[in-house]
């Protein structure tokens, strides 16, 4: 598995630093320390509203779409039979190493027996999945429709899955945990055993149906990375990203009004919303990165950029063990770290939030470490 980094003259060394930063907050939120509450923007919204939190997953899968932009080139270029090949491996791959994930370390403890971890208990569904879909429906989109026709598909797209969740859901709580659409879906389909159990009640927040929306995702990446290679380095071009997303922003924050923001529902207003932002954001990186010739934190976020999918799945597996780790004290080896090293120096939230970097440091170390001797993993 080797990743594919394209050289500095034809790709933008702000887009792999936006790639990048996805993955140094998307590790930050997924491993807080314990023993403190968390500081609200790390913690995602309950189930209507947005925090930081909520922007970090809809960034990776816009960033894939960036990286799309560039890749998209050679597969338009070639036959159906190269491209279907090429998306559906990379596609069963993902999703494959998502589901092993959540099946991972396949073994447990019970009444002094190891014994395999039951199929039957395992979440099918989950982020690395989420992205293996949307990855394969952006492809064929992209290979087969024009930028113009994908655009209006998300049109599409987003006002159908609005139509789907108030005709499918339950008429007293179309939106609610329990009686929506997308958990109705999931119960049928997937049952009970596969879907996250984490919440107050079974409900999967990469679920089947709102996997729909998060596609736009992909395709307005994909968008903006073409319209950045082509004006990206001219004021026009920051000063047209900005605006779109300014106009994003706004439509999602009126659409709230009768279709909330949720990161767990996915709703349509979410997907603008965080696109909005992504635009905004990626606007602000260039012009401080290509323009102003900015090098602070540029290398660092790159590391993370060049190996991005391997070193998520690194710091999944390497926290997994960490809390498979039992300690004299009834705690995991992670909750023993946070608890008696971190939250005796830093107590309170902000312990919590240094034993999230001090992890996500680590992962990094390693990325720095596969950039040093030029190994790039493509999962």
């Amino acid at each position: 598995m080797k990743e594919m980094i394209s050289k500095a003259s034809t790709r933008f060394l702000s887009l792999d630093v936006f790639r990048g930063l996805t993955i140094c907050l998307m590790i930050v939120v997924n491993t807080p320390g314990t023993g403190a509450n968390l500081y609200p923007y790390l913690v995602h919204a309950n189930w209507f509203g947005f925090t930081l939190a909520d922007l970090v997953f809809p960034s990776f899968l816009f960033a894939m779409g960036n990286a799309m932009s560039f890749s998209m080139k050679k597969l338009k270029s070639a036959s159906p039979s190269f491209v279907w090949k090429k998306i559906l491996k990379r596609t069963c791959i993902i999703f494959l190493i998502g589901y092993l994930m959540y099946w991972f370390p396949f073994f447990q403890h019970t009444n002094g027996i190891w014994e395999l971890k039951p199929i039957s208990e395992t979440r099918i569904m989950g982020v690395l999945q989420r992205i293996a879909l949307c990855y394969f429906f952006a492809s064929i989109i992209l290979y087969y429709l024009s930028q113009r026709v994908a655009l209006i598909l998300s049109g599409v797209i987003l006002l159908a899955y609005w139509l789907v969740l108030y005709l499918f859901g339950d008429s007293d709580g179309v939106l609610d945990m329990a009686t929506n659409a997308i958990t109705k879906l999931d119960l049928n389909i997937l049952g009970d055993g596969h879907i996250y159990k984490k919440d107050s009640i079974p409900f999967d927040p990469e679920g089947i149906l709102s996997t729909l929306p998060s596609i736009v995702n992909v395709l307005a990446g994909y968008i903006a990375g073409v319209f950045v290679q082509q004006k990206g380095k001219t004021y026009e071009g920051i000063s047209k990203l900005l605006i779109v997303g300014f106009l994003l922003v706004s439509l999602a924050l009126w659409w709230d009004l009768v279709f909330p923001i949720s990161k767990k529902l996915w709703t349509s207003s979410f997907t603008l919303y965080t696109i909005g932002l992504d635009l905004s954001i990626m606007a602000i990186l260039i012009y401080g990165i290509e323009f102003k010739n900015i090098k602070l934190g540029v290398k660092f976020f790159d590391v993370f950029g060049k190996n991005p999918l391997f070193i998520y799945l690194f710091s999944e597996l390497f926290y997994v063990v960490l809390c498979q780790i039992n300690t004299s004290s009834s705690m995991n080896l992670f909750q023993w770290i946070s608890e008696n090293i971190f939250q005796k120096i830093f107590p309170g939230s902000f312990g919590a939030l240094i034993t999230a970097i001090v992890f996500m440091l680590l992962c990094w170390i390693l990325g720095w470490w596969l950039d040093r001797k030029r190994i790039y993993i493509k999962i």
